[in-house]
């Protein structure tokens, strides 16, 4: 593929429809490595081609999950409420949110009378993907094991370094609607609470998170299945299967994973391998480890990264659920 790509600067805004364009024509914009400026277009994206979406997030910025844990700047890219399958990957069950240049997509004009309704093309021949599928490999670990390359190891590669200082991203979140005004006050006293609290060493940051559990912290097998309601377990009953490390049998629970206390949310799926965004290596996970439908990311809490459009998966052990 020869790379072809004209910058477009986007104005776009949650709640816009677009239309995602040919297999052809965002292929002219690729390098041969199946990337754009960095981030790769790949096979699983290939059937939207086509398809009318709605802007889910402006994709201005990602939390480097890889190495700095900060927020980093995308040029020219939105989320559309469209995730990773994982097909191309080894089967990878992590679900990313998709990243999509703009120079892939063409506005849809709503006073023309536009609308939502139109579906994907044809699906691709295995011929046309052939160059983005041999662009998912990397060269194979010493024990011969598959490494992956995905969006998501690519991250630091698509992005530039985003101080927390520079004031314009947050007029992007809320110009964007990325951000309610309502969260962004919230979230904002939060962030300077927690960097006074951290500078003046007084008290504990907010939402803080402080393991309980004595000895070998404790595993429930409730077995679930996708479909299944749960509801997620009270802070409490979450800190007393937590060791000092915040962690059960090796997981993290996150502060921004304390929003979604007593609430049920159905489960999307068992997580049972997933791609190292460091070494592009398919790990096996040996212990229990759910997805729930809608309990995302929200980047309200996320220290240094405030308000990233990410929606990253939040993991979930069985002990911080209960069936309903």
């Amino acid at each position: 593929m020869i790379a072809w790509h004209r910058r477009v600067r986007t104005d776009w805004k949650v709640g816009d429809q677009v239309e995602i364009r040919s297999f052809a024509e965002i292929s002219a914009t690729l390098d041969e490595d199946g990337a754009l400026e960095g981030l790769p277009f790949m096979p699983e994206m290939a059937r939207y081609c086509g398809g009318r979406f709605t802007v889910a997030k402006l994709a201005h910025k990602a939390c480097d999950t890889i190495d700095s844990y900060q927020n980093r700047r995308m040029a020219d890219a939105v989320h559309l409420d469209l995730r990773c399958g994982g097909e191309a990957h080894g089967g990878c069950q992590a679900g990313c949110l998709l990243y999509w240049k703009a120079a892939w997509l063409k506005p849809v004009d709503a006073r023309l009378g536009e609308t939502n309704a139109r579906p994907p093309g044809p699906a691709h021949s295995a011929a046309d993907l052939a160059t983005l599928q041999r662009a998912t490999q990397l060269p194979s670990r010493e024990d011969g094991g598959p490494r992956y390359r995905c969006q998501a190891t690519e991250l630091r590669r698509a992005t530039t370094p985003l101080s927390c200082w520079e004031l314009g991203q947050y007029v992007e979140d809320l110009a964007s609607g990325n951000v309610r005004w309502r969260d962004f006050i919230r979230a904002v006293a939060i962030e300077i609470y927690n960097k006074l609290q951290q500078r003046l060493k007084v008290g504990r940051p907010y939402p803080s998170v402080r393991g309980r559990a004595l000895g070998k912290a404790p595993a429930d097998q409730l077995k679930l299945r996708p479909g299944e309601v749960v509801e997620v377990r009270s802070k409490a009953e979450i800190m007393a299967t937590l060791g000092a490390d915040q962690k059960n049998r090796g997981l993290w629970f996150d502060a921004e994973m304390l929003r979604h206390c007593g609430r049920r949310f159905r489960v999307l799926r068992r997580v049972e391998r997933l791609i190292d965004e460091r070494t592009g290596k398919m790990i096996g996970l040996r212990n229990d480890c759910i997805i729930l439908d809608g309990a995302a990311c929200t980047g309200l809490t996320c220290r240094n990264r405030l308000f990233c459009p990410r929606g990253i998966h939040a993991f979930w052990r069985e002990a911080w659920l209960r069936r309903v």
